[in-house]
């Protein structure tokens, strides 16, 4: 009978606002702390966004419901500070038991808040595990503020979804369709100054790309003798040795010229490893017949 009693009574009484307060405090860190590493990260996956989504929005009601709590004292006191001289004539036990049933009814209400906030909060977190888990998967997102925009009479626009569409072009395994001495192209278009050689160079030295290639090369126009492309040549076929893949930018300045590049593109099948990929930039559009991917304009 005793042990019921203690049971019936554990679940009934309410832990202290104290504790609620500090348990509730605790759950938010560390909800925080998965929002906010998630928010580092380039997560595609529609289920994990929906349940970050749903996490943050718990983060944010028990902020809310955290901050009623720790100021309703004061602004019980405020009213009671402005209400004062018009209460002056009403007897003090008649104020005092007027107001007591309000205080009680205000103070339970927010105590329900702030325990309904913990537990649904304490659970969401327990269910992120798997969440969390698979976060460390995804990689991080590398923020480059000011460096992939271009200024256009004095507005600035960025080239994050175009960086991100060269890199996923530069990472993803080769088609099929595709030979093994066949390698991928990519045309960048446009008008000069827009930013295609920034674009370029960003996307070379992001960490992924650097990984994914042994060698990177750079030619600055289709201009070249048969001795520099025999030495091109070279470089690439000691990348082959280390079985490693490499990449060649082609930056065309002026007109495109169709025997260099198929010069260039023949020879290149005799060092291609699967895998190498080649980007070529021009302000020409005559450069979107050679690509073997979509263009970026």
């Amino acid at each position: 009978m005793a042990r019921s009693i203690n049971f019936i009574l554990s679940k009934g009484s309410t832990p202290p606002a104290p504790a609620l307060e500090d348990s509730l405090q605790r759950a938010l860190l560390r909800a925080q702390v998965i929002v906010d590493e998630a928010a580092g990260r380039h997560v595609t996956n529609q289920a994990m966004l929906l349940q970050l989504d749903m996490l943050r929005d718990a983060v944010h009601k028990g902020s809310y419901a955290l901050d009623s709590f720790r100021y309703q004292p004061h602004s019980a006191e405020d009213d009671d500070d402005r209400g004062q001289p018009a209460r002056r004539s009403v007897p003090l036990f008649i104020a005092t038991c007027a107001k007591i049933p309000r205080c009680s009814r205000g103070g339970t209400r927010i105590l329900a808040q702030l325990r309904e906030a913990l537990d649904r909060l304490s659970s969401m977190v327990a269910d992120a595990d798997v969440l969390v888990l698979f976060l460390t998967s995804y990689p991080r997102q590398y923020r480059q503020p000011y460096g992939a925009h271009l200024m256009l009479e004095h507005c600035m626009f960025g080239r994050h979804m175009e960086t991100e569409h060269v890199i996923s072009f530069l990472l993803h395994a080769q088609q099929p369709s595709h030979g093994a001495e066949e390698p991928e192209v990519l045309p960048i278009v446009g008008p000069g100054r827009v930013g295609k050689t920034t674009l370029v160079t960003h996307v070379c030295k992001d960490e992924r790309v650097r990984d994914h290639f042994s060698e990177i090369v750079l030619l600055n126009d289709l201009d070249f003798t048969d001795a520099e492309l025999a030495a091109l040549g070279q470089r690439c076929s000691n990348s082959n040795s280390r079985d490693g893949k490499f990449l060649v930018v082609v930056e065309v300045a002026g007109d495109f010229n169709e025997d260099a590049w198929s010069r260039l593109y023949s020879a290149s099948k005799r060092w291609a490893q699967r895998g190498s990929k080649i980007i070529v930039t021009s302000r020409s559009d005559k450069i979107t017949k050679v690509g073997t991917a979509q263009v970026v304009l």
